[in-house]
This record gives C-alpha cells, sequence and structure tokens, in this order.
C-alpha cells in the first residue's frame, strides 16, 4: 500500500447553550501519513507531542482495532493490518479544541482505508459518535463548518451543517493551563430546573438561527448558556469576565468544549477585541496565545500519494 495522507480539523462544542449537541470545525488540524507495514510502527511531530503516545496505546491506532472488531457482518472482528504512521499535530491538546475527537475521526478514516469499507462520511460519523459517545466534535470534524448534531432513538448519529456567515470572524485563545474532560463534566449537575432547560433551548434555538442568517443582533444573548459554563467558572479563571464581556464588534464569548480555551465570535475587521480575552487570563494570573483562524467548510481530507 503507498503511502495515504488524512487531515482532520480541531472543533469546538457547545458554543455557549448547544451542549452535547453543536461544534464548529477550526482551521488547526491533525494531519497523519500511513502505510501498511510489517509491524506498529507510530512517530509523533508537532504541537504537544510529547503527550501522544508513540506506541499502540496511541488513540488513532487504538480506534482503527475498536472499528475493525465490530466491522465484520455480525459486527464480527475483521483482520486490520498493522501500519506504519506518521502523525503532524497542530491542535492544542487538553485545551477544549477537540484532539481525541480529531484522533478518533483519524482512527475511523484509516480504519475505513485498510479495510477497504468504503463508507460515506455519515457512515464514519456515526462509527465516530459512537466511540466518541457524543457527535458534536466529531461531527464538525467529520462534515466541517458549523454542525447540529444528535443520537437518534435507534441509536444512529444525525447531523445538519450550515456555513459560517461571512461577516463574522472567530478566533481561540488558549491559557497555558489545561483542563480535563473529566474534571469539567464532575462538576456539572444531574439535574436542570425547568425554567434553566427553557432558557437554554430558546437560545441555543436563536443561536442557529443567528448563526444561519448572519444576524448580528442576536448577540450576545444567543451564547448564554445555564447548562456547562456557569458550574465551569470555578475551573477557568477569567472565564467569568470574559463571558461578561462587551465590546464594539464583539459577538460573544464562549467556553470551547469543555474549556479552558474561550472561542470569541467577532465582527470581520475588529479582530483586536480578542487581544481583551487575552488581557483578561492575564489579569487573572495566565498567560494565553489568540489563535485567529477560519471555519474550514469540509471536515477530514483522505489522499493518496503518487
Amino acid at each position: 500500500m503507498a503511502w495515504a495522507r488524512i487531515q482532520v480539523p480541531a472543533s469546538s462544542a457547545n458554543l455557549g447553550p448547544g451542549f452535547d449537541a453543536v461544534g464548529m470545525a477550526l482551521g488547526i488540524y491533525l494531519e497523519c501519513r500511513f502505510r501498511t507495514a510489517g509491524s506498529v510502527s507510530i512517530e509523533v511531530s508537532g504541537r504537544d507531542a510529547a503527550l501522544i503516545p508513540a506506541d499502540e496505546s496511541n488513540l488513532i491506532w487504538q480506534t482503527a482495532q475498536e472499528v475493525a472488531r465490530q466491522a465484520g457482518p455480525g459486527h464480527t472482528p475483521l483482520p486490520l493490518p498493522p501500519i506504519e504512521l506518521q502523525i503532524r499535530n497542530d491542535i492544542p491538546i487538553g485545551k477544549g479544541l477537540g484532539s481525541s475527537a480529531a484522533a478518533l475521526t483519524a482512527g475511523v478514516v484509516i480504519a475505513d482505508r485498510l479495510l477497504g469499507l468504503h463508507w460515506k462520511p455519515l457512515r464514519i460519523l456515526d462509527e465516530a459518535a459512537r466511540i466518541e459517545g457524543h457527535p458534536d466534535n466529531v461531527g464538525a470534524c467529520v462534515l466541517g463548518s458549523i454542525v447540529a448534531s444528535a443520537i437518534d432513538s435507534g441509536g444512529v448519529a444525525r447531523a445538519v451543517r450550515l456555513d459560517l456567515p461571512a461577516r463574522f470572524g472567530v478566533a481561540v485563545v488558549v491559557p497555558d493551563f489545561e483542563l480535563p474532560t473529566t474534571q469539567a463534566r464532575a462538576v456539572l449537575p444531574d439535574c436542570y430546573s425547568r425554567a434553566d432547560a427553557v432558557f437554554n433551548v430558546q437560545r441555543a434555538a436563536l443561536l442557529m438561527a443567528a448563526l444561519a442568517t448572519g444576524t448580528i443582533t442576536a448577540f450576545p444573548a444567543a451564547l448564554e448558556d445555564r447548562f456547562h459554563q456557569p458550574f465551569r467558572e470555578k475551573l477557568v479563571p477569567g472565564l467569568e469576565e470574559a463571558l461578561r464581556l462587551r465590546a464594539p464588534g464583539l459577538l460573544g464569548c464562549a467556553l470551547s468544549g469543555a474549556g479552558p480555551s474561550i472561542i470569541v465570535f467577532y465582527e470581520r475587521g475588529c479582530e483586536p477585541v480578542c487581544d481583551l480575552i487575552r488581557q483578561i487570563f492575564t489579569l487573572a494570573g495566565h498567560e494565553s496565545e489568540v489563535l485567529f483562524t477560519h471555519v474550514p467548510q469540509r471536515g477530514y481530507s483522505l489522499t493518496e500519494e503518487a
């Protein structure tokens, strides 16, 4: 087998009120080159490379094996050949930018290629969501742009994508500390009041309508949330101040996934407002960096090398 190359975007989930339902692809990438080999060999380079296992415990390889275990008729295992895998990562790890979802998606696509399954993107999404447990990040990894997703009553992932309006800009402010997803999940309540549920349903609907139509006046109300951000403020110094920030050209901020990164929506031409979030982190005692990115219109890509 000749070398094949897969590129998977980072992603930001929730976007405020869309908890476990909305994700957005970001133009920051995980890239893998792979080919069949006599034994498994993994090389890692790029951002946070020291945090990525270079042995068979690697999440990409583990995911490919999981797909192979379930991919045969009647969910019987299929033999997965060993590979030589070269990983180049640019996605900050442990910062709420979907690094694990990108790795999961890469693993599913690699298994699909090695096993000759010929799955369509929605089947790739369904498999990735099954392994991940929720479809928001992997939906953006697979389909690109902004994705609203759900697991239906039959356990199948359903997703609809829409493009970010051209007048909207997006940046990510990444602080100098990590926040494990398990810790961020642990602070959430088991139940919510009807008032809080209605609050989030209203704003999630408003957010998707505003993103579909480019309606600036819906912000910042469209990013308000009572499901996860209020409970995670104590874990992310500066988050409370960032969510309350108002400035000309700033549409609003939201915790990116489980955090601690903050996604910033702004009107194009008003990029300097993003530095206000960096300053908030500084006042809270943490360094941070502003990543100006774009929202790619497509998700993962797979190409064969000659």
